[in-house]
């Protein structure tokens, strides 16, 4: 199968701007596009046949599900039940944008594959004008996790998805960098009070300051089938091992100094002001004064270690304030909850 990328700026002057993809789409195949977030690789959520395709050129795990996307919030009631008051004033606050919100699915509706084992749908709409775009020209339900293999970095570039996907899907929209890097929160409606199964750009402090409380998810090994993306599989990870490390550049620096010990070739991710020149590479994601940045620039630095020879990779960690949250979420899974551990 060939690839083909087409630039949003080639894309959006042809006369019918949507025409190659919806009609890819309608034909029940897979078409990469941007998000605000990172890549997505959609499919038509109604469609069974469809929606398997993403999961085999993903090589993603059966009974991880995906996220619905749609071009407006009233579409919300064409799957969903039960929608309360909170979700609303949720829309109205952060839609378009990165919140995921868990309804009880409308039975019918999704394709089974969406969403296997449970009787739950995350959906959301996305601010990005190429997906909405598309979305609207489309008129259809998006099913679309990341654009990337299985358990890589997403990708928030569509080079990133072009090194993934190439040959296993027909079309990728290039829209250039995406803007906040890591994936949606995904919000838990049918539980009281609401649940943060997945932390991301729209952090807690922000949802709590339009519904009040919400509890958060806790981390573990899930016996049963996920209610969201993110929680059961291991994700997000380079090629080299990943270990978190404090953001204190002597700690970094002696890390770095007792890998060269053992022979070992260093890659370092952190923020600019830690440049520790000593590392073989040193991948400045930002100021530390910025978790935004960082965690725009996160899945990028990961997949630039993919290009090193790096043995090992060091990853400095960020507080738990704000997107801190979702960066240390990716971050410890990407590393399997693996730290350095000194050898002093």
């Amino acid at each position: 199968m060939e690839t083909i990328v087409v630039s949003v700026d080639n894309f959006l002057d042809k006369e019918n701007n949507y025409e190659q993809a919806v009609d890819i789409l309608e034909k029940g195949d897979v078409v990469a596009f941007p998000t605000e977030t990172v890549y997505g690789l959609g499919a038509l959520a109604t469609d069974e046949a469809a929606v398997d395709k993403i999961f085999k050129a993903k090589g993603r795990p059966s009974d991880n599900p995906l996220i619905v996307h749609i071009g407006t919030p009233d579409e919300v009631n064409y799957y969903a039940v039960n929608v309360p008051a909170t979700a609303q004033a949720l829309m109205d606050a952060f839609w378009p944008g990165p919140l995921t919100l868990v309804f009880e699915r409308i039975p019918g509706t999704i394709a089974q594959n969406v969403t296997p084992g449970v009787s739950t749908v995350g959906i959301r709409m996305p601010n990005h004008p190429v997906a909405l775009g598309l979305l609207r020209a489309l008129k259809k339900p998006l099913a679309a996790p990341s654009a990337n293999r299985s358990g890589k970095p997403s990708p928030t570039e569509a080079m990133h998805v072009k090194n993934d996907l190439d040959g296993r899907i027909p079309f990728i929209i290039d829209g250039g960098q995406t803007g906040v890097g890591l994936e949606s929160t995904v919000l838990d409606m049918t539980t009281e009070p609401p649940t943060i199964l997945r932390p991301g750009g729209i952090t807690t402090e922000m949802i709590e300051r339009v519904i009040g409380s919400v509890e958060v998810a806790s981390e573990g090994v899930l016996e049963e089938a996920p209610r969201a993306p993110g929680m059961k599989y291991t994700h997000y990870a380079p090629d080299a091992p990943l270990l978190i490390i404090e953001a204190n550049r002597a700690k970094i620096a002696q890390a770095v100094e007792e890998l060269h010990q053992q022979n070992k070739q260093v890659a370092v991710v952190g923020p600019t002001e830690l440049n520790v020149e000593t590392a073989n590479w040193y991948f400045a994601i930002g100021s530390s004064e910025n978790k935004e940045e960082m965690a725009t620039n996160l899945y990028k630095a990961l997949r630039q270690c993919d290009r090193t020879n790096a043995d090992v990779i060091l990853a400095a960690e960020l507080d738990l304030e704000g997107v801190g949250t979702a960066f240390m979420n990716r971050l410890v899974k990407a590393a399997d909850g693996k730290r350095y551990k000194s050898l002093s």
